[in-house]
């Protein structure tokens, strides 16, 4: 009944077409080089800041989608993956370019992005409620708990080093610490400047770290000479033989991605390379692989968007983001101040089922606009590289000064986009630092409001099962990177 009174929403002529915006600009910005979702959506994400939190998160929900398809498109065409998870696609899926097969190879990435997305949306609708039924029995240390489980899963998974993540994450929470407590009423952090009052908006943070940061990094390694699209021969559709070899893997990719991307230490990568790998295994013909399979653009690109549907499950229920574009999901939630988690769907119910609603609506759409729109898609990756990220820079301060008109603001977005661009030339994890600004506040006030209950009683965290067993598994996940990182230097040191 919720389910259905959601689509009754979604299916207002307005809500559809802010569905069918979101669509276009998530597929039409993500298609570009070097740009993924997660830089697309907190790209995107200042243009839904003037909308209802209705209209806003069915946009939202379909940029999502649409930047999750585009990075398949430069992967394909350009053998420029737009994010890791679209590395696999390339494998497979620039070699069928080059063979004058990129039709096909679009089509079953977008006809398997629909599959996989059709059936993960199906699984959000179904497991969502019952994780929430679980949820709203914790107290504030299994809340605190579960946080910690987040930094360190969060901090391991992004990047090559689980101490630089670490070190992102650091740098998060202590963002997240300024601004006016929430407990005491003090201010906190602020250096006598009023602005930060109101502590620092997860929207100048995302936008400066991901978007500026990628643009000035593109523009120090001079990247101006970018790869020129491979041309399409023939028919963009499908034969009948691709099909039988498209439709098992589709199947079968959801079935991986979805579990994975709903995992605390989750994210896409894993997923597509299980696919890529069963494929290879299944494929009767061996010597297909490595030579344009299309099994192997369909199965991974099935697991790659049942995967970021799965991180839908813990961000909607838990409130726990785990991938840098839930994380960037998380800041346009919260820009309405609405948290996600097991209240979410007692306190916005309506708006809850809306959107996952609108995510069956918005992967629909998907399909029906990039089918036809592929040859379109491959004349906008002829944009300059030059042209392309200034129009990022001013897209990203026009955006943050619409959301909030401050010098103030604009000089932080600046210092961020600077932040980003260091992070990455010495290869620093971005994401851990969103996490942390959108936890860090909440982890610190669970973590206070058990010790009131307590009365200072460090033990309450140990003293209850739950809280004491996620503990234990953020412990193992934060010292598991180092042990093994050791045991290989010590396997090293004996060869």
């Amino acid at each position: 009944m919720l389910l259905a009174g959601g689509f009754a929403q979604a299916l207002t002529p307005m809500n559809l077409l802010f569905a069918l915006i979101g669509v276009f600009l998530g597929t039409a910005v993500g298609i570009l080089p070097g740009i993924g979702p997660a830089l697309t959506v907190a790209l995107l994400l200042p243009v839904t800041f003037k909308l209802d939190p209705g209209g806003s998160l069915i946009m939202f929900a379909g940029i999502y989608y649409g930047g999750m398809y585009g990075g398949s498109t430069t992967a394909i065409l350009l053998n420029t993956p737009g994010e890791a998870a679209s590395v696999v696609t390339a494998l497979e899926g620039n070699k069928m370019a080059r063979q004058g097969r990129g039709g096909p190879a679009l089509a079953t990435a977008a006809i398997g992005s629909f599959v996989a997305g059709l059936v993960a949306t199906i699984g959000i609708a179904f497991l969502a409620p019952v994780i929430v039924k679980v949820a709203v029995k914790f107290g504030p240390w299994d809340y605190f708990a579960l946080m910690m489980i987040a930094f360190v899963t969060v901090s391991a998974t992004f990047g090559n080093s689980p101490l630089k993540g670490l070190t992102s994450l650091a740098l998060g929470l202590w963002l997240g610490l300024m601004g006016i407590d929430g407990l005491t009423g003090q201010a906190r952090l602020t250096f006598g400047v009023p602005e930060l009052l109101d502590g620092i908006e997860v929207t100048t943070l995302a936008v400066g770290l991901f978007a500026i940061g990628e643009a000035l990094m593109v523009v120090s390694m001079h990247k101006t000479n970018a790869e020129k699209p491979m041309a399409i021969k023939g028919s963009i559709w499908m034969s009948l033989e691709d099909w039988k070899r498209s439709w098992k893997p589709w199947l079968r990719g959801a079935a991986i991605g979805f579990p994975i991307g709903g995992l605390p230490a989750g994210g896409a990568e894993v997923p597509t390379f299980l696919s890529y790998n069963l494929e290879r295994k299944l494929c009767r013909d061996k010597n297909a692989f490595g030579n344009g399979a299309i099994e192997g653009v369909a199965g991974p690109e099935a697991a790659n968007n049942a995967s970021a549907a799965g991180t839908m499950v813990p961000l909607l229920t838990l409130g726990l983001p785990t991938s840098a574009t839930a994380a960037v999901m998380l800041a346009g939630f919260q820009q309405y101040n609405i948290q996600p988690g097991p209240l979410l769907f007692v306190q916005h119910a309506q708006l809850v089922w809306t959107l996952i609603a609108s995510l069956f609506i918005a992967n629909a759409m998907l399909l029906v606009l990039n089918l036809p729109m592929i040859g379109l898609w491959v004349r906008l990756l002829k944009i300059p590289t030059p042209w392309l990220y200034a129009g990022i820079l001013v897209f990203a301060a026009m955006g943050t000064i619409a959301a909030n008109p401050s010098v103030v603001e604009l000089i932080i977005l600046v210092l961020f986009g600077i932040a980003g661009f260091l992070m990455r030339r010495y290869d620093y994890p971005v994401a851990p630092a969103v996490v942390g600004l959108i936890l860090g506040p909440m982890a610190d006030l669970q973590l206070r409001r058990a010790l009131q209950i307590s009365l200072g009683d460090p033990m309450v965290f140990l003293n209850h099962w739950s809280s004491a067993t996620m503990l234990a598994i953020a412990f193992i996940a934060l010292v598991a990177p180092f042990v093994f990182k050791g045991l290989s230097r010590f396997q090293a040191e004996e060869d």
